[in-house]
């Protein structure tokens, strides 16, 4: 299957953005903890997080950012560029509890030299509630014909 960009002509504030489900396995949070050089052991081992008071290993902050990321792109395409991604941590993020993201177009923005943005406005919630909220910036294709 091949993934076409969406055009910023074709987007409307109010728009939803394609709900995005991650499966949180213990696996995702030690290998996303590691690809990040983040060594602290609250991600990687369980019984050391037991003892600093956490019922299990979770969720680093820039894992998380790396998900908010595919949310956004895996909506609005492979050409579309991440301009600026602000969020806010909330609840932890614990293996075998999904993380679900929501979210909607909140800001539509036309730039110089067919460089075109639109806020999204989302979410990434478990079962204990928000896990990260926040707002991003994406560039867009204008929709004029290539």
């Amino acid at each position: 299957m091949i993934r076409t960009t969406l055009k910023w002509a074709d987007i409307e504030v109010g728009d939803d953005v394609t709900p995005l489900e991650i499966p949180i396995t213990t696996t995702m949070i030690v290998a996303g903890a590691i690809a990040s050089r983040d060594f602290m052991p609250v991600h990687h081992d369980r019984d050391y997080a037991n003892k600093q008071g956490s019922p299990n290993l979770f969720m680093n902050i820039l894992t998380t950012n790396g998900y908010c990321v595919r949310f956004l792109t895996d909506w609005a395409g492979p050409e579309a560029m991440v301009k600026n991604l602000s969020i806010r941590l909330g609840v932890s993020c614990f293996p075998d509890d999904p993380l679900r993201f929501t979210g909607s177009v909140t800001g539509k923005t036309q730039g110089d030299g067919g460089e075109n943005f639109v806020e999204v406005t989302f979410r990434g919630s478990n079962s204990l509630g928000d896990h990260v909220s926040g707002t991003a910036i994406l560039s867009l294709l204008d929709g004029a014909a290539a």
